[in-house]
């Protein structure tokens, strides 16, 4: 199974079912429910559900290349998706998370990759209903004291484009803020030195500091009442139909099973569990 770049410099990967099922599609290694065909879509390639998002995203996108993916939460979200469509494949395209932000590229049916949505971005996009609540975190080397003030007087690294960078901007006003385009490059930063702490989603840094060895450490977090969707194109005509199968997930328990699946093991942590800031 080959990588092919496109023209605008998106990995594109088909992910192909490893089999069908007497009565399901097998996409990749995930938990897969509700009757097939029970939502029509008009996926943008015929046969197969295209969906965006940027890599590395451990828990969510289980793998750092398109081929190693075959389990996560949002990665099976989507095969749920795609299996509840009747469709046997998923094609992943990889870009960056300002790329996906700027929803540039019409050739996909989804984007996801942890996207808050916020009413700035609803003012020039459209989402999915959310599927995932999500505060943001504060990712420091294990040992290092932090509270309030302290933030305050740190370098924080943020993620481009992300609401993160907006709540530190506007709320924690730390003493200096860099901004990355990709998670790996704020990690490199945290690690050499050049900032003290690391602000992004709490569930995206829980999931950075299990593969970590134990040298970093998820130790705070801000109230933001913050939920995740996924991004579709422009007038989209699938909206309607993806949404019913979030809720149908929702109300028939594999959204939770998911999260317990694929996110739980992976954090080494309970979200739940770490202690709250004030900005």
């Amino acid at each position: 199974m080959a990588s092919v770049l496109s023209a605008t410099g998106l990995a594109l990967v088909s992910v192909l079912a490893s089999g069908v099922a007497a009565e399901a599609n097998d996409i990749g290694d995930c938990i897969l429910s509700g009757e097939v065909g029970s939502i029509k879509l008009q996926p943008v390639n015929e046969g197969v559900l295209t969906v965006e998002t940027a890599l590395p995203n451990p828990g969510w996108w289980n793998g750092d290349t398109p081929e190693q993916i075959t389990t996560g939460f949002e990665y099976c979200l989507a095969a749920n998706v795609a299996h509840r469509a009747g469709l046997k494949e998923i094609r992943l395209v990889i870009a960056s998370f300002p790329a996906m932000i700027a929803n540039v590229n019409p050739g996909k049916d989804m984007a996801m990759a942890t996207i808050s949505i916020t009413a700035e971005r609803q003012k020039v996009m459209q989402f999915t209903a959310p599927y995932f609540n999500s505060d943001i975190g504060i990712l420091v080397k294990k040992g290092t004291a932090v509270d309030a003030a302290a933030m305050k007087t740190f370098r924080v690294g943020v993620l481009q484009g992300s609401t993160g960078a907006k709540y530190v901007a506007d709320e924690v006003k730390p003493a200096e803020l860099r901004e990355y385009p990709e998670n790996p490059a704020i990690l490199a930063a945290l690690m050499a030195g050049q900032i003290d702490a690391a602000v992004n989603d709490t569930a995206i840094l829980l999931g950075l500091a299990s593969k970590s060895n134990g040298a970093l450490e998820v130790v705070g977090q801000y109230s933001t009442g913050e939920t995740y969707g996924s991004i579709l194109p422009k007038d989209s005509p699938n909206k309607e139909a993806i949404d019913q199968a979030i809720e149908d997930m929702r109300k028939d328990g594999t959204l939770d099973k998911m999260a317990s699946t694929y996110l739980s093991d992976i954090w080494g942590a309970d979200p739940t569990k770490v202690p709250y800031l004030k900005p």
